[in-house]
């Protein structure tokens, strides 16, 4: 399964469509934005419809830049797929999330983070291949060394070390877009603003 991953949009239109270009290029069967798609919730409009008007399929989770509600809002209006604290299956690979956000206005608590990752995971025992989508990066991990106030989630972490998904994706820290690094046996990506193609 071939999916573009992307992240930290903050309202730009030509970036999404940029991405959307990218996808459809590269045949990718599943498009997942790891939140922060709007700038404070302030520009809503050309993030989704550019991957809409190319019927591709995709899933998104919030970022601290946009409420859940405001992530509700975007997927009832495109008709996609909000994985914060659900979950999704296409082909044998189990998709699961949430936003994991522990700065600014929208964070939730760790206690909570780790019961909405748990909620969508509990429904995936039965697939081969997980892959957990959040916003906020792991604590501990590397692309939290390069921040001085962006940290990362204890819930992240430990929902790595409970679920042993195969994959994380997140963003978040823009000065680790693209950064790969192992916890366990979870490959951890930064896919970041550039997004990143992934042959699963």
């Amino acid at each position: 399964m071939k999916i573009l991953a992307a992240g930290d949009i903050h309202g730009d239109s030509k970036l999404a469509e940029k991405l959307a270009k990218m996808a459809e290029k590269e045949k990718v069967e599943l498009v997942v934005l790891c939140g922060d798609l709007t700038q404070a919730e302030l520009s809503t409009e050309g993030i989704l419809g550019p991957f809409v008007k190319r019927k591709q399929r995709i899933i998104l989770i919030p970022g601290n830049h946009e409420s859940v509600a405001t992530a509700d809002f975007m997927a009832e209006l495109y008709g996609v797929k909000n994985l914060h604290g659900y979950s999704v299956k296409y082909k044998d690979v189990g998709f699961f999330g949430a936003s994991a956000t522990n700065i600014g206005v929208h964070q939730i608590s760790n206690d909570e983070t780790f019961k909405l990752l748990k909620q969508g995971f509990d429904h995936l025992k039965d697939v081969k291949t997980k892959i957990m989508v959040t916003h906020t990066h792991p604590k501990g991990s590397k692309m939290e060394k390069l921040s001085d106030f962006v940290f990362g989630s204890e819930a992240v972490t430990k929902a790595i070390k409970k679920f042993k998904p195969n994959i994380l994706l997140c963003s978040h820290v823009h000065e680790a877009e693209g950064l790969e690094e192992k916890i366990g046996d979870t490959k951890v990506i930064n896919v970041g603003r550039v997004g990143k193609i992934l042959d699963i």
